[in-house]
């Protein structure tokens, strides 16, 4: 099974971490030897070789001259420069809006020909309608204390890159669990308008909606983190605090695995359209706002 996110993240800086610490002690330099030549204290080792600090481009260079192995100061960097690109914080994401990153996203989506994205609370984004993707880009808006809230124009720019599910050469394999369809992250109007939409999106050419029922009697996975598999090249996971984008391929070909047993699990077709016909007719009933109560 794939290791959390962030342990993935972490295990990625402590390799880097691990090979700058064998560099020191291969050439047979102390910690304080080693410091001496690189010009800074004992202290900015001990957290890099400690995964506490990530090295620049810079101090990888200084660290492998003091380890006569400037050889390796190249093929580090671009190991060091992958391991904090799979971890970064939403805040970072979002410091110029909630509009720009679904433009940058959407680069994305244009170079990529094969999509499995799987969710369990949300509708994914690329069959998100205005209404449900304003009310749930506010609450991120919200969550992130953005001093301006531009959800509303961010919106239509998520909505307007899920043109992308009408072009030619594209397959997109979306698996949501049930539940996601009852959480009321829009009014009943918007909400109605969502899963009409569904029921619509799922008979696209390209596309294969999956649901997997809340009453499914036996489960071989349980609901998992948001993830979306991009062809077979990256795997973007969703955190509350942070997106984590993996290369490495061993872990990509777990979440293809994991994904490939909750899509054997959903249910497609009419099955599919049943289940969303049934959580439409519960926004005529707020009794009944979850599959659970059924």
């Amino acid at each position: 099974m794939p290791q959390s996110p962030s342990s993935s993240a972490q295990a990625a800086r402590e390799a880097v971490a691990s090979r700058l610490r064998n560099l020191r002690k291969t050439a047979g330099l102390t910690v304080a030897e080693h410091s001496s030549r690189c010009g800074w204290s004992g202290a900015k080792t001990s957290r890099i070789e400690n995964a506490l600090t990530a090295p620049s481009a810079r101090d990888i260079r200084r660290w492998c001259e003091a380890s006569t192995a400037t050889d390796q100061a190249d093929g580090l960097i671009t190991q060091s420069v992958n391991a904090e690109a799979m971890y970064t914080e939403w805040r970072q994401h979002v410091r110029n809006g909630l509009k720009e990153l679904q433009q940058v996203t959407g680069r994305l989506f244009t170079e990529s020909r094969l999509f499995r994205v799987y969710s369990s609370t949300l509708v994914p984004g690329l069959l998100q309608t205005m209404g449900y993707a304003a009310g749930v880009l506010h609450i991120s808006a919200r969550t992130q204390g953005l001093e301006v809230d531009d959800s509303p124009s961010a919106a239509h720019a998520r909505v307007d890159r899920s043109r992308i599910l009408y072009e030619q050469g594209r397959r997109f394999l979306f698996v949501i669990e049930e539940a996601a369809l009852y959480y009321q992250l829009g009014d009943p109007a918007a909400m109605a308008a969502q899963l009409g939409h569904l029921l619509s999106a799922g008979a696209l050419p390209g596309v294969a909606l999956g649901i997997i029922p809340s009453a499914t009697a036996e489960r071989r996975q349980w609901p998992r983190e948001t993830f979306h598999v991009y062809d077979d090249r990256l795997v973007s996971v969703e955190l509350v605090t942070a997106r984590v984008r993996i290369k490495q391929q061993s872990e990509i070909d777990q979440y293809v695995k994991v994904f490939a047993e909750l899509r054997s699990m959903a249910v497609y077709g009419a099955d599919a359209r049943a289940l969303i016909t049934r959580a439409i007719d519960t926004l005529d009933r707020p009794e009944t706002l979850t599959p659970d109560t059924r």
